[in-house]
């Protein structure tokens, strides 16, 4: 079964970009919602999945994708997504033997960066670059239903990204 593993961060600088493979542009819609999993629509560039996640178990979920017509993807994302769309751009940045993602959000979510990492296994050990923050994995004001929220209310995610940033010290 496919298997995602992956842990989510805050980003604290920019240092990031002098390391930056390459990158490409997404966007998502939500097309459903169950218990703790999701159904999702993305386009990435010229091409486009349907993705199913699971309900997340310590650090693993189930993950199932499927690539599908991109005017298909395109019709769901303008007629069955609720507002606002997911957009971001998506760079790669090697460290350490790993790819980092790190994620640059525009419009709705705008200002928001965050990278991940994804893993073999749950207890598999890297090495955090230098501009990683605090871990978010498990938060849930980090999962994408609540950033809208959080983020209708700049002053709101700007103390939360506080008071994260003052647990990790």
């Amino acid at each position: 079964m496919p298997v995602e593993i992956e842990r989510k961060f805050l980003v604290l600088s920019d240092e990031w970009r002098k390391a930056a493979t390459g990158c490409q542009r997404l966007r998502d819609g939500m097309l459903a919602r169950f218990g703790d999993g999701k159904v999702r629509v993305r386009i990435a560039d010229d091409q486009a999945w349907l993705t199913v996640k699971g309900a997340r178990i310590g650090l693993r979920r189930l993950e199932f994708e499927y690539e599908i017509a991109y005017a298909e993807a395109e019709e769901m994302l303008r007629t069955l997504c609720p507002e606002p769309l997911i957009e971001k751009i998506r760079y790669f940045v090697p460290y350490d033997g790993f790819m980092w993602e790190v994620d640059v959000y525009e419009g709705a979510l705008e200002g928001l960066i965050l990278t991940e990492i994804e893993l073999e296994h749950e207890e598999q050990a890297f090495t955090m670059p230098e501009w990683v923050g605090p871990e978010i994995t498990n938060d849930p004001g980090y999962k994408m239903a609540n950033l809208f929220k959080l983020h209708a209310d700049p002053q709101s995610l700007s103390r939360k990204r506080a008071a994260l940033a003052a647990s990790s010290t």
